[in-house]
């Protein structure tokens, strides 16, 4: 069971956050899959400081706070005081910070894993972003990312769904997203949802990667 935080206490931070979308009939279902995913990779045995990139809400902390000592969120919005005043009462109580993946305000090798669900694709320069990541990542850490699946019929189903327009929110950052990752990480491990579909229906792609 993947430890969320509770639809009551969701924070709306921007016009891309839609936390609540976890907590829909079977489009919930869908969407908590990814935070499956993302658990399903995460590195073995607990971590010291492990990073959420584009924490939002912070719907995926109390699960991440499971496996490390020392939890840390960078998003751009600013509502990190109203998001931690949520998580708080949870036993939660990460390290909360206001940035761009573009530009981490960390040390190089801080951190022992980072991970992003449905959050890179949003990054305006994807390639400075991968750098950064790379940068603050220790050397044996590991890089855990879900990104969405990008093809016409995903997109038109996407919209019947939510009414959200996958073209408005990703442009082409979608396509562009695993590339510049590669030029800074391998991968280690990979599972998509569903599992052994071609990309015109895959949903999610969860990747495990390693520095180079």
């Amino acid at each position: 069971m993947i430890r969320l935080l509770p639809l009551p206490d969701l924070v709306r931070t921007g016009p891309v956050d839609h936390a609540d979308w976890n907590y829909r009939p079977l489009l919930g279902m869908l969407q908590r899959r990814r935070f499956q995913l993302a658990t399903a990779l995460l590195p073995r045995p607990r971590m010291q400081r492990l990073l959420e990139v584009g924490y939002g809400s912070g719907v995926f902390l109390p699960e991440l706070a499971t496996h490390c000592e020392e939890l840390h969120g960078i998003d751009t919005h600013a509502s990190a005081a109203q998001v931690l005043g949520k998580l708080r009462p949870h036993g939660v109580a990460p390290c909360l910070a206001q940035g761009s993946a573009e530009a981490l305000p960390y040390d190089d090798g801080f951190f022992d894993c980072i991970v992003a669900v449905s959050a890179l694709e949003f990054i305006p320069n994807i390639d400075r972003a991968a750098r950064e990541l790379a940068r603050v990542l220790k050397p044996s850490g590991r890089l855990v990312l879900v990104t969405p699946g990008h093809s016409p019929l995903l997109d038109w189903g996407l919209r019947i769904a939510t009414g959200a327009s996958a073209q408005n929110d990703y442009a082409h950052r979608r396509e562009r997203l695993l590339p510049a990752m590669a030029a800074h990480f391998s991968v280690e491990a990979r599972r998509q949802l569903p599992p052994l579909l071609g990309r015109a229906l895959c949903l999610y792609t969860a990747l495990r990667m390693k520095p180079v």
